[in-house]
């Protein structure tokens, strides 16, 4: 007999795209992709559509997510958009504050304004984006601040044009006990980037909740949790999507100037050497691949252990099709409202 069907799961699901260009696609190619699925995750019924920012790579074709959450912005209705996220050390607060307004006032209720402060690229690419040449990271608490003011204090000067339509939600992402005491601090909700660091300790989400401090536009700690997720009919495909994954990243790792996006079909025939088994074992104790009730009882232990609110699944594909097929049967997983 088969097991009766799971009810439906409690966490709220969103999706992280990164404008993946794979081989013989130009950037047309992958920011169409783009908008495709966040028109598929939209139907499906996801909470959030968020996009990244990468500078400098010949794979990634996301570098300014104000520009393309526009143009998401105008082919989707309902799901709420965002950035995941504008990497704040390159510009002035003031500035992501107007253009995350402007945002707020073409789609209201529907923006999110994700920040970080990784550089989303190497050190020349972030002095490139530097006004004078010289990054200054140990600027973003401040900034953050300025940022948050900017947006959420109507007697702020020079104000901020146009006016916000509605209080933004500002998310800090994060992988570190800094960033998590920095959200805490401000009373931002939390978004922990477990798949750029898979060993984040679920304490220091712990103490993310207890020591929030409520902001003007969030009352309550909001956890979210940013993973890998891989979802297919059948184990043995989610397991090849996987290493294909990791044969990208390890081809980015030994040639960061021309990485190669990698197929299931040749994850499946690569062999790997024990020096990259034993990367991909470090990589892969934090994400969530197989059918869709592996994924959903790996993702709510993961969600568990976190106190997470909220799932925000990566979902890079060789195949757009597969990466459809992932975030439908992510969907039924998770019981999303189909729209």
């Amino acid at each position: 007999m088969r097991p009766p069907p799971m009810e439906p799961a409690t966490l709220d699901i969103s999706l992280l795209d990164q404008s993946i260009l794979r081989p013989g696609e130009t950037a047309r190619d992958a920011l169409a992709a783009t908008i495709a699925s966040a028109k598929a995750a939209e139907a499906l019924g996801y909470t959030r559509f968020w996009v990244s920012e990468h500078h400098d790579s010949p794979i990634i074709a996301g570098s300014s997510p104000e520009v393309l959450l526009a143009a998401v912005g105008a082919a989707t209705s309902r799901i709420r958009l965002g950035s995941g996220g504008v990497m704040l050390p390159h510009y002035s607060p003031f500035k992501v504050a107007e253009n995350f307004s402007l945002l707020s006032n073409l789609y209201p209720d529907r923006i999110d304004l994700g920040v970080g402060r990784a550089p989303g690229a190497d050190m020349r690419a972030a002095a490139a984006l530097a006004i004078d040449g010289q990054p200054r990271f140990d600027r973003f608490p401040q900034q953050l601040r300025t940022l948050t003011e900017a947006l959420w204090n109507e007697g702020y000067r020079p104000r901020v044009s146009p006016a916000p339509a509605e209080k933004i939600p500002v998310w800090l992402l994060g992988t570190s006990p800094d960033s998590a005491m920095l959200a805490a601090e401000l009373g931002l909700p939390y978004a922990i980037a477990l798949f750029i660091n898979p060993r984040f300790d679920p304490r220091i989400a712990a103490y993310y909740r207890s020591h929030f401090r409520p902001s003007a536009a969030q009352a309550e700690p909001r956890v979210m949790l940013a993973m890998n997720v891989l979802c297919a009919d059948d184990s043995d495909h989610a397991t090849a999507m996987a290493h294909a994954a990791d044969l990208t990243y390890i081809s980015f790792l030994r040639n960061p100037a021309a990485p190669r996006v990698c197929s299931p079909d040749e994850a499946r025939a690569h062999r790997f050497s024990a020096e990259e088994s034993a990367f991909v074992q470090s990589v892969s104790g934090a994400r969530a691949v197989g059918t869709a009730d592996t994924v959903r009882e790996r993702v709510e232990a993961f969600g568990t252990r976190f106190g997470a609110d909220e799932l925000m699944a990566v979902s890079n594909t060789f195949h757009h099709r597969d990466r459809l097929r992932s975030l439908e049967l992510l969907a039924g997983a998770f019981g999303a409202r189909a729209a």
